[in-house]
Formats: C-alpha cells, sequence, structure tokens
C-alpha cells in the first residue's frame, strides 16, 4: 500500500476539512489567478527575468508537468463520475473533488501562459489516460475507485513537496515566485485532502488494493517523468 510520508500527512491539518471543500473553490493564493481585478499585478502577470538556463528548467518543467497532471487528475474524476455520477454518497463526493480540480487546472493554464511554458506535447495522452483510469477503477466498484484517489494524490502530494524543494534557488525578489510557492503548497494541501477523503471512504477495502495502489503509483510516477521531457 502507498503511504505519504509523516511530514506531508502534518500538512493535512492545513488543508479544507471535507465538509468545505467546496468552498475551498473560492479561497486560498491561488485565487489570484481567478480575479480579473488582479490580472495586471506582476505576481500574476509577469515572469521573472534573467532566470539562469537551470533556473527556468526547473520552473518550465515544473509547470507542465503540473498542469498535465491537473489535465489528468480532471479527467480521472471526469471517468469515475460518469460511471458512479447516481451514487448518492460517493457521485456528490466526487463531484467536489473533481471541482477542486477544475480550479486547479483553470489555475495552471494561466500560469503557464504568464511564464511562457511550452505545454506537454502528451497532452491528449493525459486526459485520455485519465478518463479511462477513472472510468476502469468505478466500473470496479466504488471502493476501487476511491483506492485509484488515494494512490494518485499520494503520488502527487509528494511530488508537490519535492517540487517546493527545488524551488529554493528561484529568485524570490520576484513576487511571481513566492505566489507560485504558495500555489504549490495549496494545491498539495487540496490533494492530500483527496487523499483522506478516499481512506475514510473505505479505499483500502477495495478488492487487491495493494496491488491497484501500487499499478497505479507507478503509472502516476511514469507520466510525471513523461511529461518533463516531453
Amino acid at each position: 500500500m502507498l503511504r505519504c510520508s509523516a511530514s506531508l500527512r502534518r500538512y493535512v491539518a492545513r488543508s479544507c476539512s471535507r465538509s468545505v471543500v467546496s468552498r475551498c473553490v473560492h479561497s486560498g493564493p491561488s485565487v489570484a489567478y481567478l480575479d480579473p481585478a488582479k490580472s495586471q499585478e506582476p505576481s500574476v502577470a509577469y515572469t521573472p527575468a534573467g532566470l539562469s538556463e537551470s533556473q527556468r528548467h526547473i520552473l518550465d518543467t515544473a509547470i507542465r508537468v503540473d498542469q498535465a497532471g491537473e489535465l489528468a487528475a480532471n479527467a480521472i474524476y471526469m471517468g469515475q463520475l460518469a460511471v458512479l455520477g447516481r451514487d448518492r454518497t460517493t457521485g456528490p463526493l466526487i463531484q467536489e473533488m473533481w471541482d477542486q480540480e477544475k480550479k486547479h487546472l483553470a489555475v495552471m493554464n494561466k500560469l503557464q501562459t504568464q511564464h511562457h511554458v511550452r505545454p506537454t506535447l502528451l497532452w491528449d495522452v493525459a486526459r485520455v489516460a485519465g478518463f479511462g483510469l477513472g472510468a476502469v477503477t468505478a466500473f470496479m466498484g466504488k471502493e476501487a475507485a476511491m483506492a485509484c484517489t488515494e494512490a494518485v494524490e499520494t503520488v502527487i502530494g509528494e511530488h508537490y513537496d519535492d517540487q517546493l524543494k527545488e524551488m529554493e534557488v528561484l529568485p524570490s525578489s520576484h513576487p511571481s515566485v513566492p505566489l507560485l510557492k504558495d500555489v504549490i503548497r495549496e494545491f498539495r494541501d487540496d490533494e492530500l485532502e483527496h487523499l483522506d477523503i478516499a481512506v475514510e471512504n473505505h479505499s483500502q477495502r477495495a478488492p487487491a488494493h495493494a496491488l491497484l495502489s501500487t499499478i497505479v503509483g507507478a503509472g502516476c510516477k511514469v507520466a510525471i517523468e513523461l511529461c518533463k521531457r516531453f
């Protein structure tokens, strides 16, 4: 079974509780990218100048893979909802998490434009594969759908935490950098909240939970590396 590190789990306490997931869509540092009144502020309108080649590589690959990851996450929840949308308990739960992922993708799209980052060439692959993963695990049952969420969000939470460490070399003097880090922290905590929701909703009761978690988690890690490069 895939597990978060203890350091990651501590961050969950600062994220939104399940009862206020929908309200979190309208809060957090990322709303700066969704507020038209702030669209011309340097933190959301400009990218740092004079970055070294290694700094630019870190910024570009982070945004490219995160945008692709949020696209895939949206597709996963879309696939799950297509199968389980009529379930009175699981359907609304998936919808709430999907709404949050929609916000994540909208913000990542703006970050990609702001920092002039090339989107992944695997855009359509991420979308189709994500939908397929969500639909297939949902067909396996509610617990399997939640096991998929648990495995995916475990990898993504750890990925965001690793990114924050890499971003320490970026110049905080430009206002876009501290905001970007805050957005990554916000999204990381959101993903870990989704992980907790999955566990609370019996993800670990899924048939062959350990095997399913291993396969999904490994697939996510491979996808991250591919989107970084392509």
